[in-house]
Order: structure tokens, then sequence, then C-alpha cells
């Protein structure tokens, strides 16, 4: 697991290949990524928004923009974390995800909680 970002909001990655739903020979590469966010501050926030762009190894870059993530805009108290799965399809065997979360902290503040780039690799893909 990649610690990702530090802050009232930290989050952390997983990534994995998905070999069953990828088909080399069509250049469809699917890739999933279990993220926890963790609340590290003081007051509760609230995930609103979620922001990627998504590029492949060929500098083709995909941006999603859309409202919580998987369906939910999950509400974390201090120290509390949400944990949630989802996939990315690319062209290529490697790629990179970067992005951020818009957040909403109890007394109305809004803050983006930034999420560094990391990597998708198929396996034996880099050394």
């Amino acid at each position: 697991m990649n610690e990702l970002s530090d802050g009232p909001i930290a989050v952390s990655v997983e990534t994995q290949f998905v070999d069953d739903q990828s088909d080399p020979a069509e250049d469809r590469y699917v890739f999933s990524y279990t993220i926890t966010i963790r609340n590290q501050g003081s007051q509760t926030a609230r995930l609103l928004t979620r922001h990627w762009v998504i590029t492949d190894a060929n500098g083709k870059v995909q941006e999603v923009r859309g409202r919580g993530v998987v369906g939910e805009q999950p509400r974390l108290e201090p120290g509390e974390a949400f944990r949630y799965t989802s996939a990315a399809m690319l062209e290529t065997p490697v790629g990179s995800m970067r992005g951020s979360y818009g957040m909403l902290a109890e007394d109305g503040g809004r803050f983006d909680a930034e999420i560094p780039q990391f990597i998708l690799s198929m396996p034996r893909t880099l050394h």
C-alpha cells in the first residue's frame, strides 16, 4: 500500500492488474485500485466530489469528474476511514493516476484533498 498524501485527509492506494478483464491483443488493460481515505484532522469532513486524471504510456489523458465515490459521499469523523475499490481501463500496460477529492469541513469550509500520482502497471512490465 502506498501512502500518498498527508494533511487533514490522508489517502493511500493499492493497485492490481485485472487479468481476466484485460485483453492486450485489443489494447485493453484493466486495473483496480483500492483507496483508503482517512480523516486525520480535528473536524468532521464529507467527500463531495472526485477528479481523476488518468494517463496511459502513450500520453493519452482521460479526466473523470463526478459526485462522491462509488455512489457515496462519505462523512468521516476525526480518526475515521473510508475504503472503496474502483477500476480504470488503459490502452497501454502502464499508466498513472492522480487527482483530488473535493471536501466539505464541518465548519462549512471547502478544501481539496490532493491525491499525488500513482502508477498502474501490468506485472513484469516495469523493472
